[in-house]
């Protein structure tokens, strides 16, 4: 009886060593998994978390100050998305301003521009 050759899943070289090995590395296997990953379509979690730090990521980047004004064309077009954020705060006048995390945003127009009025999370608020 002649046993059978097991190759590296990765690379297609010969195993030696244990029965159950599968690769020939700790290369060899993160990079199967990496590919593995690249594959399969990404989740529903994982698109929302990813779309919520890319939010955060521009609201900080555009909010230096604490408070900014910002034409909307300007940060959708960096990847913005409005629709995903993770709280909301009503202000006296009844504005309702969006948050992802500590970085908030209320869409106005103003001369028909349409613009983003960015605010940070203040104590005040909770």
């Amino acid at each position: 009886m002649k046993l059978k050759k097991k190759e590296c899943l990765a690379c297609g070289k010969e195993l030696i060593g244990r029965s159950d090995k599968r690769f020939c590395d700790l290369h060899c296997k993160s990079s199967y998994h990496y590919r593995k990953s690249l594959e399969e379509t990404p989740r529903f979690y994982s698109k929302v978390d990813n779309q919520l730090k890319l939010n955060r990521k521009i609201l900080k980047n555009y909010n230096k100050s604490g408070k900014a004004t910002i034409r909307a064309l300007t940060v959708l077009g960096l990847g913005f998305n409005p629709s995903f954020f993770t709280h909301y705060w009503k202000n006296a006048k009844g504005d309702v301003y969006l948050f992802v995390y500590e970085f908030g945003f209320l869409k106005k127009k103003e001369n028909n521009v349409e613009k983003y009025i960015l605010i940070k999370w203040q104590e005040y608020m909770e």
